[in-house]
């Protein structure tokens, strides 16, 4: 009995062990074997010398980049003068600027009524914008502080009636030029008189009162003071299309307002003073009497 257990445990014994060893015959190892690492082969994973050398090179560069050298600057090949397109023309008519040989300025904005001061130095010369007929002239400064006629107020001036049917009118002038008078037809740029400061204008400084409206009687002395805006006009006349022509608006503006309108603006004059009445005084001689 004891023999037979002995025996059962070797047997055991031997099983464990085969089932735990390598497989294989018995004296050879089943493990893989392990190599020697050759220098001139990289293990993977691992970067070779030239590879590292590379990448060092590039984030190099990559940190501190070297600028590319400037492109040389390329001159345009000669050629003509830029050519210069004339502005469309807008009407058959052809108008020049109302100020000549002067540096001027102007409103370009509405205050009171439509129209504009233009400033230029005393004695500038006012020409007539466009050919026409001289209308009306006055060559003497009628205006008083104390009375301030609306007639009045704009001093010396000359209108024309332009070959465009339009009223043109220049105030505050100096003086009248020789020979301007009613009925005489000008020339486009022909000299209507000298810029001054008549009228209200006294002691402001050299100034053109320029107005755009119709002809009408000069009893409706409001009308020829503007009734279209004229700056837009002057802009084109000065530097940009010398056909720009008010015509147009001005023939609208007739139209709904009608050909003599009421005064709107500034109409009333101030109440003038009535002169004195004599007064009879008593002299030594009751037969004689004088004024005083």
């Amino acid at each position: 009995m004891r023999s037979g257990r002995l025996a059962a445990i070797a047997a055991t014994v031997l099983i464990t062990a085969a089932c735990t060893a390598p497989g294989g015959v018995a004296g050879i190892s089943t493990s893989p074997p392990r190599s020697t690492p050759d220098a001139s082969i990289p293990a993977e994973g691992t970067p070779s010398a030239s590879s590292s050398g590379r990448r060092a090179e590039i984030d190099a560069a990559t940190l501190n980049p070297t600028p590319s050298p400037a492109a040389p600057s390329l001159k345009p090949p000669p050629g003509d003068d830029p050519v210069r397109v004339p502005p469309p023309t807008l009407s058959r008519f052809r108008y020049v600027f109302p100020v000549r040989g002067c540096r001027v300025s102007y409103a370009r904005k509405q205050l009171v009524l439509p129209k504009t001061t233009i400033w230029a130095g005393k004695g500038c010369a006012f020409v007539a914008p466009v050919s026409g007929v001289v209308k009306e002239v006055n060559a003497r400064n009628r205006w008083l502080s104390s009375t301030d006629r609306g007639a009045d107020r704009e001093g010396r001036f000359v209108s024309i009636v332009g070959a465009d049917g339009v009223l043109y009118f220049g105030g505050h002038l100096d003086s009248v030029a020789k020979g301007i008078r009613p009925g005489l037809r000008v020339a486009a740029g022909q000299a209507l008189g000298q810029i001054g400061d008549s009228g209200n204008a006294r002691g402001g400084g050299g100034n053109l009162y320029f107005a755009v409206s119709w002809a009408t009687p000069s009893k409706f002395w409001w009308v020829r003071r503007g009734m279209v805006n004229p700056w837009g006009y002057l802009d084109a006349w000065l530097n940009g299309n010398p056909t720009l022509s008010p015509a147009q608006q001005v023939g609208a503006v007739r139209s709904r307002l009608g050909a003599t309108p009421p005064c709107q603006t500034l109409c009333a004059s101030k109440p003038g003073k009535k002169p004195k009445r004599p007064t009879p005084t008593q002299t030594s001689d009751p037969h004689v009497v004088t004024t005083g």
